[in-house]
């Protein structure tokens, strides 16, 4: 029976997203159950995308790309994939309607981790970002308004805030495992192997503008949505302040963590604000 397999599918996913980050794992479990299977098969969908370009270096990258691509548009197209996180990806797609573009720019995003090492401009930096995070906190956005167009359209400016907010922080964050594993440098106008306190303030403050923009979304969100989104929302602000109270130099040579015992504070903290309705 297909009802099996699609279940296995809809696993796989959720797999996935525990295994590969506890912390969108756990956000995502405060969501309300009829729509964390969509955000888990969301999750599966972009991660396989971006292990293929950051982590198969043993591999013809290009190659399995290309062929992951062409798997997705099949998939899309027939309803149906032999590969569990595309058929459960599928599902979600059509069931909330997401734009085809959305998909497209994800995918134009991840293949120019291929062979782009370095965004010089603020238009290619914003492109990429656009593409890697952006679109998928609004395919996310699809399933939080369970297909409400209007309120899509309200909150579609948030929702990108909030996914270039969460983006950065990764970026500086993952500032030295980009350069030295990657070869890669995505903030414009910076000097990474001279990263001082002034450029680090510059990115901090970019960052904390989206936050404030995508915070005034999640205040509107639906009630199945807005827990889990908030939960997100404490964890990168916490990371991001972690990160600008480390000197420049540590930031470079290691990768800043938010410890377990703080994530589960924090979300015990953001269930006490939601029940006092403090998010609003």
């Amino acid at each position: 029976m297909k009802t099996i397999f699609d279940d296995v599918s809809y696993q796989c996913s959720k797999i996935v997203t525990r295994s590969y980050s506890t912390s969108f794992a756990l956000a995502t479990k405060m969501l309300a159950p009829s729509i964390r299977s969509d955000i888990y098969n969301i999750y599966g969908f972009v991660r396989f995308a971006d292990e293929i370009v950051d982590t198969f270096h043993d591999y013809d990258k290009e190659k399995l790309f290309h062929a992951f691509e062409k798997d997705m548009e099949e998939a899309l197209q027939n309803r149906i994939s032999l590969n569990p996180i595309l058929n459960s990806f599928q599902h979600t797609y059509h069931k909330y309607d997401i734009p085809h573009h959305l998909v497209e720019s994800f995918m134009e995003s991840m293949r120019m981790d291929l062979t782009k090492k370095t965004y010089e401009t603020f238009d290619e930096y914003r492109k990429y970002i656009y593409g890697s995070a952006d679109v998928v906190g609004l395919m996310c956005l699809c399933v939080f308004v369970n297909g409400d167009k209007e309120k899509y359209k309200e909150l579609k400016e948030s929702a990108m805030a909030l996914g270039s907010a969460f983006q950065k922080v990764n970026f500086l964050r993952d500032l030295k495992a980009d350069y030295e594993d990657l070869n890669r440098t995505y903030f414009p106008n910076t000097n990474l192997l001279e990263l001082d306190e002034q450029s680090k303030k510059r990115i901090v403050n970019e960052i904390k503008a989206d936050f404030a923009l995508g915070y005034s979304g999640i205040t509107k969100l639906p009630e199945q949505a807005k827990f889990g989104v908030y939960t997100a929302y404490r964890y990168y602000k916490k990371l991001l302040q972690k990160l600008q109270g480390t000197p420049p130099l540590e930031i470079k040579n290691s990768r800043i963590r938010v410890p377990n015992y703080q994530k589960f504070g924090l979300l015990a903290h953001s269930y006490l604000n939601y029940k006092l309705q403090m998010v609003q």
